[in-house]
């Protein structure tokens, strides 16, 4: 009962988006919308930007329901701009809004989930410290989010499969690159002299 109240929730909030701005919609207006009391309202949220983080990270564990490979990662961000895309008026209302962050922090989230899966995986069989791949993994994290603002910045003008198929070309390889990189250990070469 609890998800399908919190489903019910984010429908309602989606739903107000496509009439008014974020900053504009109350927990009084939620709670209308959905047929609900206040107090059910703050049974399973605090605020409506706890409601908005929830949203988001339900929408992302969509997304990247096993696409969380090295073999997958392209289709994992293929996924991620769809569901920004499908999602449009909510992501740029809160965009726009003073939630900004939240939507920045959203996607650092979901991104580096789906990396350090791909990192993790890249790294079999090298000795690697946990810290080098997170390294790895936030170095990436950083390259797509950027890429992925600015297309929300920009009204999410441009095909999304070109961004990610321009990343891939770009990424090939690269992540088991970089591990070699970090790697404690590195065979030694048998150079005859």
């Amino acid at each position: 009962m609890s998800q399908t109240t919190k489903r019910a929730l984010e429908a309602s909030l989606k739903n107000l988006l496509l009439q008014k701005p974020l900053d504009k919609i109350t927990i009084s207006d939620i709670a209308e919308d959905c047929g609900i009391n206040r107090m059910t309202f703050y049974y399973h949220f605090k605020d409506i930007y706890d409601l908005v983080e929830w949203s988001c990270a339900e929408d992302a564990a969509k997304a990247l329901a096993g696409k969380k490979t090295y073999d997958t990662w392209q289709d994992g961000f293929q996924q991620i701009f769809e569901a920004v895309k499908a999602n449009k008026p909510f992501i740029m209302n809160v965009y726009r809004s003073v939630s900004r962050e939240q939507v920045e922090n959203y996607l650092y989230k979901v991104t580096y989930d789906l990396l350090a899966h791909v990192v993790s995986e890249a790294s079999q069989g090298m000795e690697v410290s946990e810290d080098n791949k997170a390294f790895v993994a936030n170095f990436y994290k950083y390259a797509f989010v950027g890429l992925m603002l600015d297309w929300i910045k920009n009204d999410m003008r441009g095909d999304a499969a070109e961004i990610v198929q321009q990343l891939s070309l770009l990424m090939h390889g690269n992540f088991p690159r970089a591990l070699e990189a970090y790697r404690t250990d590195k065979p030694t070469s048998n150079k005859a002299e």
